[in-house]
């Protein structure tokens, strides 16, 4: 068995697709399973176990590599491509690796409906749910049995100079109007170490130190800004942390992948369909009054996130915390640690 994932990006999506993964490789211990990503994103798949190969393209200015790319592909000769991103240009790559069967969403479910027409198979699935279920119904499409729903990360050491216990904050995000004000993080932090004994760590990314600073600056010394990180070290801070707060983005689902408990905030995006996905977790959202669905920027004056009080995020942290046991199973308890 010869299968292909296609899921170029981005860091939560790669990390929602990475349950179908697990149950293809679970179904088929034997088989060729390859990746197909970008570029930019290829560094979350070296943290991944069950992969036979990471093929990377570049989608953003080198279209003149993808001939010699897709040659590749097809030298392969997949059985399977499986399409887990409904965009034009991943089912074109799924076509063109030349697979025997090349899977995907039936039209309604896909963010550009043009990319049924690359497909041999679409399948329905439930676009309401959350997303993972969504791949896992594709997976399942391709003859992976079900099974738990887990995660194949293998877990870095800690860096340096980061010691448990402590409370991850990550107040940036991809887009503006996910964001919560930094001030706002600031503050909760210091009410975290007044009200737990707890001091929190600040994650940053590209662009993102000043943001950190800022949150810092407002916590009244409750909170220190990480070190500078890879996706690996975030994977093993996200990994011992007590709590995990943040919007919509990618340390968020690292973080729920490996089962540290959350509270998310939501503006323009469903927690329902993105959100955490273990029932104890807590999500403080605006999806219901907002009106920019699933858009980059608002379109209104305010952010509709800006709108969720410290006071709601504060009771979140306390209704989470006060659900945390030693006992309490993860949904990734399967999740091997490094060296293991």
């Amino acid at each position: 068995m010869r299968i292909l994932i296609v899921r170029l990006g981005a860091l939560g999506d790669i990390v929602h697709a990475l349950p179908a993964l697990a149950a293809l490789r679970r179904t088929f211990p034997d088989a060729r399973i390859d990746w197909l990503v970008d570029a930019r994103h290829r560094a979350v798949l070296d943290l991944v176990s069950g992969l036979t190969s990471v093929v990377v393209v570049e989608t953003m200015r080198r279209w003149s590599r993808l001939p010699s790319a897709v040659r590749g592909l097809r030298a392969a000769r997949y059985e399977i491509a499986i399409d887990l991103q409904g965009l034009l240009k991943s089912a074109v790559l799924a076509r063109a690796s030349g697979a025997d069967r090349v899977l995907g969403f039936e039209r309604p479910a896909l963010r550009e409906p043009l990319a049924s027409m690359f497909y041999s198979e679409q399948h329905a699935v439930d676009d309401q749910g959350h997303v993972i279920r969504k791949n896992l119904a594709l997976a399942h499409a391709a003859g992976a049995a079900p099974g738990p729903m887990t995660f194949p990360f293998v877990v870095p050491p800690l860096p340096a100079g980061v010691e448990p216990p402590y409370v991850l904050i990550n107040p940036g995000a991809g887009w503006p109007n996910k964001q919560w004000p930094p001030e706002r993080f600031g503050a909760l932090a210091a009410w975290i170490r007044e009200r737990h004994g707890l001091r929190s760590i600040v994650a940053w990314g590209p662009r993102e130190e000043a943001l950190a600073a800022a949150v810092v600056s407002q916590s009244q010394g409750a909170a220190l800004a990480a070190p500078r990180t890879s996706i690996g070290d975030l994977l093993a801070i996200a990994k011992a942390a007590r709590l995990v707060v943040s919007g919509d983005t990618g340390p968020m689902h690292l973080g729920a992948a490996v089962g540290t408990p959350l509270v998310g905030l939501f503006g323009p995006t469903n927690p329902a369909r993105n959100g955490p996905f273990d029932p104890a977790d807590e999500s403080v959202n605006r999806f219901g009054g907002c009106v920019c669905h699933h858009e980059r920027r608002c379109r209104r004056e305010t952010a509709c996130i800006t709108t969720i009080t410290l006071d709601e995020v504060q009771g979140a942290v306390e209704r989470r915390l006060a659900r945390i046991t030693d006992e309490r199973p993860t949904p990734n308890a399967q999740v091997p640690k490094a060296g293991a």
